[in-house]
């Protein structure tokens, strides 16, 4: 945010050219490395992976490059096909923008929504594309460099109007989504409404900026990777959510679980004993003892890392905490290791590694 509020006045305090031109070129450039960066944390920091983010930092990206490309042109040719590049990525950027919010929000839509939407981006990006070969877009382009940096002059056509309706209808369909979902308690957390809403209002409002106001500098290319913040923090919070979600209810399971162990393995005193006084033979020469020693042998690595978590008596939450795995993860690879063990819960694979390590000790 600080980004965008600071970029104006740095631009606005330079009077050189060369200085002015050098400070369009670098910010841009920070907006494209800062979308890069961004791209790598949720690559990195995300295990759910959705294709609307990699579209949204693609989308990001391809809008930077063009500003910065548009920049430092020094020919009509060239700053046309600068212009197309960032028409490329801000047609559908705010595509990956609803359909990411749409997924935030749980709503469900049809497998054919998101083909429309791609048909109808393409559609407008062939028309926002038209320059120097139609004059549905702009009616008439002419190129100049202003205090060092390439610039279109441009006189709107026809078709123009299309792109408006484009974007309002996506930012107009976003505020929707988000408003109503709140009501109606799909989204629980005030925290992930207000991050939505300021997502997709901050770009509404340096929208209207640059339709008001004749600015230099392209504005919507700072919102653009305030945007990509945002959504990547939603997205971050709402993965600590479930993750606290599972974990929680993986400790009730558990609790559950021990209380039915500990009701059925309830057994008389009288009974223990006599069982111990018929047993003759050792136990290192039971075959439970043989199963569980060659199960030890065939665990894999992330098995023997839950194995030794058991042992030391970590509970699931931690469990999943250290390890950095989900709730599924866990119960798939327990299947696995109470199969190889010969054991059929947590306690009794306790219950036998102590009494192997107490009579090695004795």
């Amino acid at each position: 945010m600080l980004f965008a509020v600071l970029a104006l006045p740095i631009l606005s305090g330079f009077t050189n050219a060369s200085e002015k031109a050098v400070s369009f070129v670098a910010i841009y450039g920070v907006a494209a490395m800062l979308s890069v960066v961004i791209f790598l944390a949720y690559v990195f920091g995300i295990k759910k992976k959705s294709p609307w983010f990699i579209l949204l930092f693609s989308s990001i990206f391809v809008v930077t490059i063009g500003y910065l490309c548009l920049s430092l042109s020094r020919s009509l040719e060239e700053a046309l096909l600068a212009n197309r590049i960032s028409y490329l990525g801000s047609v559908f950027l705010p595509m990956a923008m609803l359909m990411i919010i749409l997924e935030t929000v749980g709503k469900e839509y049809k497998k054919w929504f998101s083909g429309v939407l791609i048909g109808i981006g393409i559609v407008v990006f062939l028309i926002a594309a038209s320059p120097g070969y139609l004059d549905i877009y702009y009616k008439e382009v002419t190129f100049t460099v202003q205090n060092g940096v390439g610039m279109l002059q441009k006189e709107y056509g026809s078709f123009h109007v299309l792109y408006l309706i484009y974007l309002m209808a996506y930012f107009f369909s976003m505020t929707f989504f988000i408003v109503a979902n709140a009501v109606k308690r799909r989204i629980t957390s005030l925290v992930h409404v207000i991050i939505l809403l300021s997502a997709v209002l901050i770009n509404i409002v340096v929208w209207l900026l640059e339709q008001l106001v004749s600015i230099d500098f392209e504005i919507l290319s700072v919102s653009y990777v305030i945007t990509e913040l945002f959504l990547v923090a939603v997205c971050f919070l709402l993965q600590e959510s479930q993750k606290q979600k599972n974990s929680d209810r993986a400790e009730a399971d558990e609790s559950k679980e021990a209380e039915k162990i500990s009701v059925r393995e309830e057994i008389p005193a009288v009974e223990v004993t006599a069982f111990n006084e018929e047993s003759t033979v050792p136990f290192f020469e039971t075959e439970e003892y043989k199963n569980f020693m060659f199960g030890l042998g065939t665990l894999t690595n992330a098995e023997k890392r839950i194995y030794d978590c058991y042992i030391e008596g970590k509970s699931t939450k931690e469990i999943l905490a250290k390890l950095d795995i989900t709730e599924n993860t866990l119960k798939y690879h327990n299947k696995n290791i109470y199969g190889k063990l010969g054991v059929s819960s947590r306690k009794q694979l306790k219950e036998i590694a102590f009494k192997i390590t107490s009579e090695k000790n004795a």
